[in-house]
């Protein structure tokens, strides 16, 4: 076996993760701040930030073709600095006069590359990994997902409130950031031009001559798989009441005491939820993965919906109480980011174990489109239902949207040795 095939999952995995994670966070969280701080209301964010979703629920429609033409690390790389192109792109339009829409049309080319990048980054792992190493290793490529977010949410947040205050002008301030997120992009792609391995199972799915027809039966495989309707239901429902609540955490926490929010200034929505909220994250992430590693995925499942869904109860009380106690704020976040991060690893195992077997890059694109469609439809509308209901009771109703979850997971059927050591 050639010396690059037996590289050390710790050379590339953490990175990958990482980096696949940036365009991500950019576009579903940081473009929220972004925007709030802007001056753009709460429906038009929600609605339009959620439907940049889209790219992530429709690229099953071209997952074969990262299959069938070229290998998962030539994509990846590439895709990579498409992404970096189109950060500086972001940083140079925020100037121009019709800054929203000429914003969104670059983010929905990022959207567009940051999905591609994922089918073929999410492919690589499979095979560049063994089956346990794959396990072993959720929890590293979880926490590593998330301390790209936490550099996204946390100091560079920090950064645009800091150079706001100083500059006196918002859109140079966040063009800033985007700049400092390019540059960081492009070295993660000269890092994974060099360190990724280039395993023997890394090559073009063997098709027929027909290539269209090779295109379509990737899809009747998926949905020939037992027990279809208990896959695609559990994966649409699992973030129902986390999609609706996502979008409006950042307005939340910003919007003042009199329009129901906390008050916080972007420095303090840096360290509270993008610094502090996202550490715990990483810490849950941590400990789901070595649970499951331990228990296998079976045992640990139940524990792991209601580590998901029941801290969502937080947010109804940070927005009856609205305590002025920074401390408290950030210890609330806490705990309900840990337990998001503890039991979401469940939902990564889960979707691999879904596609064992061939074609299972495609397949967990498919598997991944459906999470985005579960995120993208609620999200849309979230934004004009909380400024319908209000703070406190569209924190109810998002809790209340987690018991779907808690079906389907007392439907589920798990291998009862998947994910075990």
């Amino acid at each position: 076996m050639q010396k690059e095939n037996v590289k050390s999952p710790w050379q590339w995995v953490p990175s990958l993760y990482f980096a696949q994670a940036i365009p991500y966070v950019v576009v579903m969280s940081l473009s929220v701040i972004m925007y709030k701080d802007m001056g753009i209301s709460n429906t038009d964010i929600a609605f339009y930030t959620s439907l940049l979703y889209l790219p992530w629920v429709i690229k099953p429609l071209w997952s074969p073709i990262v299959d069938m033409f070229g290998t998962k690390r030539r994509w990846t790389v590439l895709l990579q600095l498409a992404v970096a192109a189109s950060l500086v792109a972001v940083g140079l339009v925020l100037h121009l006069p019709n800054f929203f829409v000429a914003s969104l049309a670059v983010m929905w080319l990022m959207a567009f590359s940051s999905a591609t990048h994922d089918i073929s980054a999410d492919g690589f792992y499979m095979l560049g990994l063994r089956q346990q190493q794959q396990a072993a290793f959720v929890g590293v490529r979880s926490t590593f997902y998330r301390l790209a977010t936490l550099a996204g949410q946390g100091p560079l947040v920090v950064l645009a409130g800091v150079l706001a205050t100083q500059l006196g002008d918002v859109n140079q301030a966040w063009s800033i950031v985007f700049f400092v997120l390019a540059a960081l992009f492009f070295a993660a792609f000269l890092w994974h031009g060099m360190v990724l391995p280039k395993p023997d199972a890394d090559h073009k799915v063997a098709g027929t001559s027909n290539p269209l027809r090779d295109f379509f039966t990737t899809f009747w495989l998926f949905f020939r798989k037992r027990d279809i309707w208990l896959i695609v239901g559990f994966i649409l429902t699992f973030r129902l009441g986390e999609a609706q609540l996502l979008k409006l955490v950042a307005p939340f926490l910003k919007d003042p005491l009199i329009e129901g929010g906390l008050g916080l200034t972007t420095e303090q929505y840096g360290i509270a939820y993008g610094t502090i909220g996202i550490a715990f994250l990483t810490l849950g992430g941590l400990a789901g993965g070595y649970l499951i590693s331990r228990l296998g995925l079976k045992r640990c499942l139940w524990l792991m919906v209601f580590a998901v869904h029941l801290p969502d109860l937080v947010f109804v009380y940070l927005s009856q109480a609205q305590p002025t106690s920074f401390a408290v704020v950030c210890a609330s976040l806490a705990v309900e980011q840990f337990g998001y991060g503890f039991g979401f690893t469940a939902m990564l195992l889960y979707m691999i174990m879904v596609c064992e077997g061939e074609h299972k890059t495609a397949h967990y694109a498919i598997c991944t489109g459906l999470m985005a469609l579960g995120m993208m439809v609620p999200g849309m509308w979230s934004g004009s239902l909380q400024e319908y209901l209000g703070y406190q009771h569209f924190f109810i109703w998002a809790c209340l949207s987690t018991i779907p979850a808690f079906i389907m997971a007392a439907l589920v059927k798990i291998d009862p040795e998947f994910g075990k050591k």
